[in-house]
């Protein structure tokens, strides 16, 4: 197994709209938990989840689940600036949950921030059945624009898949040889069949001499 349908093209929209979604900001938040603090760590998660969602500027706000790993977590969030996130960043809910973390932590948060590439307009509800993966893509600097082109061409193919119920990819702002990808399939057969894919295979065969470090693909499931 393997882990933003809407793509925003500023030439067809108003220029304040298409300036409004070039200001968007996109996180992707890393964390470990010791083992036997999973539900303490579920209680946090879940608690920051729902206070950062009645923000100012908040677009989304979800928290997955490593499925082998369930001690692993990642939040992924979209903000309407970068004003929007600092200020969430700085108020209270952020700042209790990063104390109460500190002692069941087992490494600080990994944050990375990102702007749009290929985003999506929208999370799909959580499903008992839906599966996320998320995956890390790391190429050296010399490689970014041909990366950047076999993700857009992966995330076109990809989109029409069966079962495919977002498909998003979003560029590191301090690295922006590095992305993210967010993937979420009605179920695990859907995602099988896309891992199998001609499309699919493609990309990883033209992405393999470019990468700086593993294609790290993992699999998750929404916390609701």
């Amino acid at each position: 197994m393997r882990f933003m349908i809407l793509l925003f093209a500023a030439a067809l929209l108003p220029v304040g709209a298409a300036n409004a979604q070039e200001a968007v900001i996109y996180g992707a938040t890393y964390l470990e938990v010791a083992p036997d603090a999973i539900p303490q760590g579920l209680a946090l998660l879940k608690a920051l989840s729902a206070a950062s969602r009645k923000e100012d500027g908040n677009l989304r706000f979800q928290v997955v689940q490593e499925h082998d790993r369930p001690n692993r977590f990642v939040v992924i969030e979209a903000w309407k600036d970068q004003a929007a996130l600092d200020a969430h960043r700085k108020a209270k809910p952020y700042g209790e949950f990063n104390e109460k973390l500190v002692p069941i932590r087992n490494a600080p948060p990994d944050e990375r921030v990102h702007n749009a590439l290929a985003a999506a307009g929208s999370l799909p509800p959580p499903s008992h059945d839906s599966v996320w993966i998320v995956t890390h893509v790391d190429v050296p600097p010399p490689s970014k624009d041909a990366c950047i082109g076999e993700l857009k061409t992966l995330t076109e193919a990809s989109r029409k898949d069966a079962g495919n119920l977002m498909f998003e990819v979003v560029q590191q702002t301090n690295r922006p040889n590095h992305f993210t990808v967010v993937e979420v399939w009605r179920d695990v057969k859907a995602l099988d069949a896309h891992s199998t894919a001609e499309h699919t295979r493609r990309f990883r065969a033209n992405l393999g001499p470019m990468l700086g470090a593993p294609h790290d693909d993992r699999v998750y499931a929404a916390v609701e």
